[in-house]
């Protein structure tokens, strides 16, 4: 048999095979192998000679340069697969893990959303913004999307691979799906539904851009990005008494938890409160 189906006895290249092995995604893989590296380039040791210290410092250090508490915690998960999967050592015990902020996802008004959407003159853009909203789309979501994912005739669309490499469905929209009709008609079920110029599908980059543009030029002043839209689908339905059950499915989360959140920026209850004032 080749070598190559034996595990490796290099430490990095363990960590490869037990990510591969995991089905972690390209993104998470670059960021574990990232923060391992760095650390043992910070402490100048060997993996087998590093310890609680070690780890306690590189991620003191993290903090000090203000990196987010996610940042933090993701190290800290590639140290915890690293050191007790592949080499197994156990000495987390006394490292706790940062506590991350609760704060409230940053939702448009229906009116901010038309006031976006209106800026913008090119039907590909609106498209995309367009379907974002009004599908719960992520930004990895709607750049993936291909013709045979949309169902025209159920109105529904199909979401494939997305976080947690999980299949769902979600709703399409009426208005959506007379423009997709059109802007589509050329295109083979294999496509993707949005294409770079220079072909193949559109980049993340180049869609948040387009957002960022379209939020300038409409005036308005919130610190929203693309997954705002994300955030406004879920509590404009929340608002227009959709279950959080079917939220939840929409958007794919696996705990209703997740989904709860929109509870606190939705106006449902809250515009019912008469101030002292008044």
């Amino acid at each position: 048999m080749n070598e190559s189906y034996y595990p490796s006895q290099d430490p990095i290249l363990k960590l490869k095979q037990e990510m591969k092995l995991r089905k972690f995604s390209p993104k998470t893989v670059k960021s574990y192998l990232y923060y391992i590296t760095d650390l043992l380039k910070q402490s100048n040791k060997n993996p087998k000679t590093v310890n609680t210290d070690d780890i306690r410092g590189y991620l003191e250090y993290l903090a000090d340069k203000n990196f987010a508490a996610s940042t933090l915690n993701g190290a800290y998960s590639a140290f915890k697969l690293y050191f007790e999967k592949i080499l197994y050592r156990h000495f987390f015990a006394n490292i706790p893990r940062a506590k991350c902020p609760k704060k409230l996802p940053e939702t448009l008004t229906k009116e901010e959303v038309k006031k976006i959407l209106g800026t913008i003159q090119n039907v590909k853009h609106k498209l995309l913004l367009g379907l974002m909203y009004s599908s719960g789309l992520r930004v990895s979501e709607v750049v993936n999307c291909k013709v045979k994912d949309l169902d025209f005739e159920s109105k529904l669309m199909r979401v494939r691979q997305a976080k947690g490499a999980k299949d769902r469905m979600t709703i399409l929209s009426e208005k959506m799906i007379v423009v997709l009709q059109r802007y589509l008609k050329n295109k083979k079920s294999d496509d993707y539904v949005f294409e770079s110029d220079r072909g193949g599908k559109l980049t993340e980059r180049t869609a948040q851009k387009i957002f960022c543009d379209a939020l300038q030029k409409s005036g308005i002043k919130k610190p929203a990005t693309c997954h705002s839209l994300r955030h406004s689908f879920a509590t404009h339905l929340l608002e227009s008494g959709t279950s959080i059950r079917y939220i939840q499915e929409l958007l794919g989360h696996a705990r209703l938890e997740t989904t709860q959140i929109y509870t606190k920026v939705a106006n449902t209850n809250l515009q019912t409160i008469k101030s002292p004032l008044d």
